[in-house]
């Protein structure tokens, strides 16, 4: 299906963020159709990180609006998170529970139903490559192991959105190209919106890309057309309109 034809999964109007005298966002219009990955690109500081939590309902809004799956994350969060995977940093599990455990203390943590959880984490474990690992503490597990528990436990409850963080910082490429893999899998079945500032990354994974520069929107459109340019490194560099 083409994106002309889907609803946007998330859609944010004029969505601004400050920190004090620091303006980490600054009124960015951006459209993710249902059934697109879609990549966040930017330098480090560039506001992807804010863009992901707010869309998360980690963080408010300083203005503008943003509607997730046709609710609010301001408005209301636990809705939305009822709906949304957020693939965190490996630093953030809990290296002291086993990897199905976990698993099935998220998915009763986003309101399955006892009866549907072992099903639910079976899969998971299937999906990502996980079950023969299933009884092991996570914090003995290899990053790229950690890195699709990561994947999993954002998938367990089967949410029509997920948001995947810097997917492969930190890992060897075979490790990366086992995660690509993964990812890949699932294009068409879930609107994934994905943050990186690997452009290889974002060509070989996403539909559309958008490029925040200091907060500010200055690029969107198809990921081969974008960043199939001479230098596309330059749109990391170009200044946002009217701004230095």
């Amino acid at each position: 299906m083409s994106d002309a034809a889907r609803a946007p999964e998330l859609r944010a109007r004029g969505l601004s963020r400050r920190f004090g005298a620091h303006t980490a966002l600054a009124d960015v219009d951006l459209e993710v159709a249902a059934g697109s990955t879609f990549a966040l690109l930017g330098a480090n500081g560039a506001g992807k990180t804010t863009f992901l939590r707010i869309a998360a309902g980690l963080l408010l809004p300083s203005a503008g609006e943003i509607v997730v799956a046709g609710s609010s994350p301001a408005d209301d969060p636990a809705r939305v998170q009822r709906r949304l995977g957020y693939a965190m940093e490996t630093s953030r599990l809990y290296p002291e529970l086993r990897v199905r455990g976990l698993l099935r203390f998220l998915a009763a943590a986003r309101g399955l139903a006892r009866q549907e959880r072992k099903a639910a984490v079976e899969r998971a474990l299937e999906r990502f490559g996980l079950a023969a690992v299933a009884g092991r503490p996570i914090g003995n597990l290899s990053k790229g192991y950690q890195q699709r528990v990561s994947l999993a436990q954002a998938f367990v409850h089967d949410p029509a959105l997920v948001i995947v963080d810097e997917p492969t910082g930190g890992l060897d490429p075979l490790q990366r190209h086992e995660v690509h893999e993964r990812l890949r899998a699932l294009r068409g079945e879930r609107t994934i919106l994905l943050s990186t500032h690997d452009l290889a990354e974002a060509r070989a994974l996403a539909d559309r890309v958008a490029v925040l520069r200091a907060g500010r929107l200055v690029a969107e459109g198809p990921a081969g057309e974008l960043l199939g340019r001479g230098d596309p490194l330059g749109l990391f560099r170009a200044a946002p309109e009217g701004g230095a």
